[in-house]
């Protein structure tokens, strides 16, 4: 979350905010039909999803003192508040993480951007292809956008504004600089749209909807549902903000020279690289195939986890240091949990029978396109993608599967709102602030041009996707 959220505000002061938000709800009397138990877990879960929000300390932290908090105040058993930790879906996202370390640590995730631009790099737009290109490749085993678009993708794109004489400080080149630092953070965003181990709040999606709604959303069901829609948004974003920024430069020949050079520098690839490109083709083909052969995604994960330690590609203190993965681990084993009993003490369809009547004699489809419309730009409220789905996702899910839509259209359509909705703002998610601190663009600007994507995106997944998923028999 960017600190300009909650300048002029201490820790302690979030902390107390937090504080007093649940000791509201714990306090005021449950309405009927919702237990104690229920009521005063949701007391803690939201004041933990505003802990999340405001930051008084790291949210990982703050997960486990909720935690701490279930047994204490009589909600849940020991055992019980532990259970997430067992989650297989979590697995996946730690495992993931370790793809992504893989990637960066043999250079192999530099190789493919840098052996597309060499080919393909002549122009401004024809770079912002390829790095859409190159993200596409990478993001099924980088369910991380920081960890991708930080570590690997924004490098990259750094040299190339050098490259091509786009400065902060003189003052040279800065739409070039602005739109090639853009394009590249719509790509990152847009492959975590398409495919489900491409963000880690896609897998959390995944993990609500086994826990509330009883339904899997397997690793093709989210492809094939988001491929079309998805692709025509790599399509036509970098030329929309290739209009709306107009760089002055239009071609780049510094950018195929640099590329050459990287690739010079880097040599051919090594055994490891190798090794780990054969380790990637197999697990995609797994995780593609999943309801043929049956095997769970999180233990394709595990396996690739595995190879890539018999190989030496990863050693343990690769993965012992990975403290992005176990701080995952650890809030979304916890707030999963409170989510799964949440709705195990009847507090989602309590939830779900109020809100329908609220909507009462409107038909579904109708209902999906306001409530997608509200879910996306309520992001405004929020700065962290999996705030947002720990907050609306389940919430709005269930109001319209009581309305009568099938919940796996419904499950995936708001998770890929949720990373459309991460242009809003310059802290819209965990990356953002990274492409953002480039300094090309002012606050104002890429609240704009923010703002304009994400309209398209809505757009897109309104006017493709549904009928896409309508076609395949999802909604």
């Amino acid at each position: 979350m960017s600190d300009s959220k909650n300048q002029g505000l201490s820790p302690l002061i979030r902390g107390l905010m937090c504080v007093a938000i649940g000791a509201i709800i714990w306090f005021i009397p449950a309405p009927a039909g919702v237990t104690a138990q229920a009521w005063g877990l949701l007391a803690i879960f939201i004041a933990t999803i505003a802990g999340f929000i405001l930051q008084p300390m790291p949210i990982g932290a703050i997960a486990l003192i909720a935690l701490t908090l279930l047994p204490i105040l009589g909600i849940m058993k020991t055992g019980e508040a532990l259970a997430g930790f067992s989650n297989t879906t979590i697995w996946l996202i730690v495992s993931a993480f370790m793809f992504a370390e893989g990637f960066i640590k043999t250079g192999l995730g530099k190789r493919i951007s840098y052996m597309l631009l060499s080919k393909f790099g002549s122009s401004t737009l024809r770079v912002a292809y390829v790095m859409s290109a190159a993200d596409f490749v990478i993001a099924p085993f980088t369910p991380s956008n920081t960890a991708r678009g930080g570590g690997i993708i924004f490098p990259i794109v750094r040299s190339i504004t050098a490259a091509v004489g786009s400065d902060v400080d003189k003052k040279t080149n800065m739409r070039t600089g602005a739109f090639l630092m853009f394009s590249a953070y719509a790509a990152v965003i847009t492959s975590a749209c398409i495919f489900l181990t491409g963000a880690s709040n896609n897998v959390l999606c995944n993990t609500l909807a086994q826990q509330i709604f009883g339904t899997s959303i397997g690793w093709g069901d989210w492809f094939l549902a988001c491929i079309i829609p998805g692709l025509i948004l790599t399509v036509a974003t970098p030329y929309i903000l290739y209009k709306l920024i107009n760089p002055e430069l239009k071609n780049t020949p510094e950018t195929q020279e640099l590329a050459r050079r990287e690739l010079a520098e880097m040599g051919p690839m090594s055994s490891k690289e190798i090794i780990l490109s054969f380790i990637f083709v197999i697990a995609l083909i797994m995780w593609a195939t999943g309801s043929y052969h049956g095997i769970d995604s999180a233990f394709v994960a595990l396996l690739g986890l595995s190879a890539m330690l018999l190989t030496g590609i990863l050693d343990w203190s690769d993965v012992a240091h990975q403290h992005a993965a176990w701080d995952v681990l650890v809030w979304m084993g916890v707030l999963v949990n409170m989510a799964a009993f949440l709705s195990k003490f009847g507090l989602m369809k309590w939830f779900a029978d109020v809100m329908a009547a609220q909507f009462a004699g409107m038909e579904w489809i109708m209902m999906l396109v306001v409530l997608s419309i509200i879910y996306t730009f309520a992001h405004y409220l929020l700065a962290s993608n999996s705030a947002h789905i720990m907050a609306l996702f389940a919430a709005f899910a269930t109001i319209l599967v009581a309305a009568g839509a099938p919940v796996l259209g419904v499950l995936i359509l708001f998770g890929a709102l949720c990373n459309s909705a991460s242009f809003l703002t310059h802290y819209g998610c965990g990356v953002t602030p990274i492409f953002f601190g480039a300094g090309f663009m002012g606050q104002g600007e890429w609240w704009k041009i923010g703002f304009i994507i994400t309209v398209l995106h809505v757009i897109v997944w309104m006017g493709v996707g549904l009928p896409v998923m309508k076609v395949i028999g999802m909604l």
